[in-house]
């Protein structure tokens, strides 16, 4: 009996060393992989470091890779449980104009036909905003394509959806680079477009990681399907709550203890000043 204890402890602190030296080099990749720009508050990743912290554990989900951005696309759903960017300053600017030529995408199964929404009173709301498109002609286009849209109030997607994405404009003016998860949270038993199954979320999560920042940070969005015209510290949650309502681990390849340092508090009047 000792002899298979001490052989459990030794198994047990083989592998707690195995995780330390994991986290230890993930850590280190991103740091190595982030150069530092004299006389900034930020750091400049590249996008081997850039891809690794947009990965996000999204299960029963097809991940789409577009220009601008990942879809993971729900097809029980007939939208994407998640959209992933980054968003830099560099693409702020551009020539590409809006074409609201909204599209299916016939490479993904459930992917519905922009009609679905007609008649229902709901937008076509965007989830990797088309205003954060002007740099790419393609990205443009793509970003009309269904698996980067959901159901959206009117009020929300003109109102407060609309603002907290301007928001995240000046926040990347500011610290380079954002990486902005966003999508409707799976409630159950909601309400779906007649003939096309599409579900209507009643709520919408966004989560934004200022990965150039140092010391970087992070912080997380609930709004209603519905008017939502009050200040952002009305909706403003924690990454872990984002994660419980929605099933989502974000940042999934940052080491456990990385990931608590910004996932468990609201930390707003860090972005706003």
């Amino acid at each position: 009996m000792t002899r298979q204890v001490d052989t459990d402890r030794l198994r047990r602190a083989a592998l707690a060393l195995l995780w330390i030296a994991m986290a230890a080099t993930i850590t280190a990749v991103v740091a190595t992989r982030c150069h530092h720009t004299p006389g900034s508050h930020y750091v400049q990743p590249t996008a081997s470091a850039r891809d690794s912290l947009l990965w996000h554990k999204v299960t029963a989900t097809q991940r789409v890779d577009y220009e601008a951005f990942t879809s993971y696309f729900d097809r029980s759903r007939h939208q994407p449980a998640c959209v992933t960017y980054e968003l830099t300053t560099a693409e702020l600017t551009g020539d590409a104009s809006r074409t609201d030529a909204f599209a299916t995408d016939s490479t993904v199964p459930g992917c519905p036909l922009p009609d679905a929404y007609r008649g229902s009173g709901l937008h076509r709301g965007h989830l990797a905003p088309a205003a954060d498109m002007h740099w790419s002609d393609a990205a443009m286009r793509q970003s009309f394509l269904m698996t980067n849209i959901c159901p959206q109030h009117r009020s929300l997607n003109e109102g407060g959806w609309g603002r907290l994405e301007e928001k995240c404009r000046e926040w990347v003016r500011r610290d380079h680079a954002l990486l902005i998860a966003c999508g409707p949270v799976p409630d159950s038993g909601l309400d779906t477009l007649p003939g096309s199954g599409v579900t209507v979320p009643r709520r919408f999560y966004k989560v934004v990681l200022a990965h150039c920042a140092r010391p970087m940070r992070a912080l997380a969005f609930v709004y209603p399907n519905a008017p939502a015209n009050g200040p952002l510290s009305r909706y403003v949650t924690t990454i872990d709550q984002v994660e419980q309502l929605t099933g989502i681990d974000f940042f999934a390849l940052l080491p456990i203890e990385v990931q608590q340092q910004f996932e468990a508090n609201s930390n707003l009047p860090l972005w706003l000043h």
